[in-house]
């Protein structure tokens, strides 16, 4: 099976490259990917598969049974890509550069797709070598609140049948092609989003006694809500808070009435997570009122934090050294970025790992979410392989 689903790898490539390039030049928003779900589904339809349309808006699900008799057969295992892409105007100079002016796959879901389209192909190819059902999931809004992939669990994904586990593959820019990265436990952060305006009386620069200045009362609150990272944080909990918007509309001489303030709150534990969130806002509040100004408080629910359920990653990462080989598999470091695949690994278990898709030689080294950033495509001859050989293994209990 493991030379086969290889062989077959290799075979579709071409046309896992083919389909990638496609999406990249016709990227779609989140909760827009119209065009894309179209695509999927008619990829899908012509494999012999019955998709679902729909799903979330513009979610796509579809059911690959195997048809090998024996033991196994009311297994599941889901396999999930996003769909979305990014507000980034593309900076690449590449045949397949993106026709939508100011959107751009700079996150990789474009691989995302167009793997997991090529590993539904290698499974309909090996259908009846294996038992059991995989259930693939193509997912629309990764990219924004309150992520597509909540609101596909609430129409039922995780249902009829329901996942004995769940597998979502990521591009890593950091990670050399040809390497695979798993980390088991806590990986990803939960992503809060904080809106703050801070009022007081603004007016002349020159006469700060007849004012109650907010730009000052705005600076004392950044500065002050550090401490509850430092000092109010469990140790053994990852936590950042960053603020990466103060507006204060004023002139050299001019200080205005009000100050607006954005920023983030990240931590990978959801009881200090809401805990941190209340004391932020306390802080926030009081500290405005005892300097005679006042602080409105606005908090966005993001995801949740990523967990990879260790007995799945554990599996998962051996069945990778079996089809990379061991010096292939390496160790990922805890990543405070958030992703909506954290919803899922909060129901079912489930497991979220690194495609590497670096190539320093090339020049392909940018990050996610910038104007340049590219993968080395030889990565979507492992990419969808993988995946195939990993469900099978998840179907077979190995």
């Amino acid at each position: 099976m493991l030379a086969s689903i290889k062989s077959l790898s290799e075979r579709f490539a071409p046309d896992a490259v083919k389909v990638r390039r496609h999406l990249h030049a016709h990227p779609e928003l989140s909760f827009h990917e119209q065009e894309t779900a179209r695509f999927v589904a008619s990829e899908l339809t012509a494999l012999g598969l019955h998709p679902q349309e729909g799903v979330a808006g513009t979610g796509v699900v579809a059911l690959l049974e195997g048809t090998k008799p024996g033991t196994g057969n009311n297994r599941v295992v889901g396999l999930r890509a996003d769909m979305d892409a990014l507000p980034i105007r593309e900076a690449n100079d590449v045949a397949y550069k993106s026709t939508v002016d100011g959107v751009m796959h700079a996150c990789g879901h474009d691989v995302h797709t167009s793997s997991l389209l090529g590993t539904a192909r290698i499974l309909t190819e090996l259908r009846d070598q294996f038992s059991g059902t995989v259930k693939l999931v193509f997912q629309p809004a990764e990219e924004k609140a309150p992520g597509g992939a909540s609101l596909m669990i609430r129409e039922g994904v995780l249902d009829n049948p329901r996942p004995n586990g769940m597998i979502g593959q990521h591009v890593a820019p950091n990670v050399p092609v040809g390497k695979i990265g798993f980390r088991e436990g806590m990986y990803m952060a939960s992503t809060d989003e904080i809106y703050m305006t801070v009022r007081g009386k603004g007016g002349h620069a020159a006469m700060p006694d007849n004012l109650v200045d907010p730009v000052l009362i705005a600076s004392h609150i950044i500065v002050a809500l550090q401490q509850i990272i430092s000092r109010n944080r469990p140790p053994a909990s990852p936590s950042v808070l960053s603020f990466g918007r103060f507006v204060a509309d004023g002139v050299t001489n001019v200080i205005p009435n009000y100050v607006d303030i954005e920023g983030t709150f990240r931590c990978m534990n959801e009881e200090w997570r809401e805990k941190g969130i209340a004391q932020i806002q306390k802080m926030a509040e009081t500290m405005a009122e005892a300097m005679g100004g006042t602080c409105e408080f606005t908090r966005v629910k993001g995801y949740p934090f990523l967990k990879n359920q260790p007995e799945l990653t554990r599996r998962l990462r051996t069945q990778t050294e079996a089809y990379m080989g061991r010096e292939n598999v390496v160790d990922l470091d805890l990543w405070m970025a958030g992703e909506d695949f954290a919803f899922y690994s909060q129901v079912v278990d489930s497991c979220f790992y690194r495609l590497g898709t670096r190539n320093e030689a090339r020049g392909i080294i940018s990050g996610v979410h910038t104007p340049t950033f590219d993968i080395d495509e030889s990565a979507l001859a492992i990419g969808p392989g993988l995946m195939a050989w990993l469900a099978v293994q998840e179907l077979a209990g190995n």
